[in-house]
């Protein structure tokens, strides 16, 4: 007769257990590869108070380490267990392509380029009541339905940031990018005639890449909005120019990171991302032709209107 060997919990316990202090050193490492996905999805997911020097962020983030760190010490004698189960779970994500160490690293570099104040928000608009200048001849001149804007538009978008992967969610705002980088390269910037404000259709714009701001902000709005993005044109006073919804301050993150250390690397560099914030909340970036890059300065900070191209 066989006798099975009893299972002894307590030895169990101790071999999947680790010495001090290296169970401390680990548990720390652990908790800070723990708490940064969790801190970017509640941040994401909580109403941002926008507090001075982000103090709402730090604190949040503390507070998570401080659970988390408690979490881990008493589960510290399986916390071979639980190194295992983390690697199991970022493995799994990598694998099929959902959250995985990648999303990880990405989620922690947005996080940091966000916390240091790169980004620059401008002032809700707080005057819509002024008439907007043209703004029947602008809307028919936004004709992102012409075949020739629209294949200019699909030209851009193989031409340029065609193989960035890993970003499926900001795919389209990527697309608009490589259009925003196409046109800017290329704009020539033409007068209108003498004692006369020109309105230039897109599909007129298209054949020169040539023309004045509304020139510019009308052909941009056309392809980005030809591609599925939402544009609008900013009025000045003095000067027109287009913009870009680009989602919340959640999404900001990632736009911030993305042009900043993907897309527009060099031109972006040690510059600050300007944009505004309507009543709503949402982000909108300056897409302006005297932008380097998307989200660039600002040629005039005054805003006396808005026109939505929905």
């Amino acid at each position: 007769m066989t006798v099975k060997p009893k299972i002894d919990l307590k030895t169990i316990k101790e071999k999947l257990s680790i010495k001090k202090p290296w169970d401390n050193v680990i548990i720390f490492i652990l908790n800070l590869l723990i708490a940064i996905p969790v801190f970017i999805i509640i941040h994401q997911n909580v109403v941002d108070p926008d507090m001075i020097f982000h103090l709402d962020r730090i604190l949040l983030f503390i507070v998570i380490l401080a659970v988390i760190q408690i979490i881990l010490r008493l589960m510290r004698t399986v916390i071979i267990i639980c190194i295992a189960l983390y690697l199991v779970v970022l493995l799994y994500g990598s694998t099929i392509g959902n959250y995985g160490f990648g999303s990880v690293y990405e989620d922690y570099r947005s996080m940091i380029y966000t916390m240091a104040d790169d980004a620059n928000p401008q002032d809700i608009i707080i005057s819509k009541l002024l008439p907007f200048p043209n703004k029947s001849k602008i809307i028919a001149a936004v004709e992102f339905e012409n075949p020739a804007v629209r294949n200019f538009a699909l030209s851009a978008t193989t031409k340029y940031f065609r193989d960035i992967k890993g970003y499926h969610k900001y795919r389209r705002i990527i697309q608009s990018f490589a259009i925003f980088k196409e046109i800017n390269t290329r704009w020539n910037y033409v007068n209108d005639p003498k004692g006369r404000e020109y309105i230039a259709s897109a599909s007129e714009t298209v054949r020169h890449l040539s023309g004045d701001c509304d020139d510019h902000a009308v052909f941009m709005s056309a392809c980005i909005k030809a591609i599925g993005s939402t544009p609008r044109i900013i009025h000045t006073g003095g000067h027109l120019y287009p913009e870009m919804l680009i989602g919340d301050k959640s999404d900001l993150e990632n736009i911030n990171y993305l042009i900043k250390e993907v897309l527009f690397k060099e031109e972006s560099k040690g510059k600050e991302i300007h944009y505004h914030i309507d009543e709503r909340g949402q982000i909108w970036l300056n897409m302006d032709y005297t932008a380097k890059y998307p989200g660039g300065p600002f040629m005039s900070a005054e805003i006396l209107g808005a026109l939505t191209l929905n």
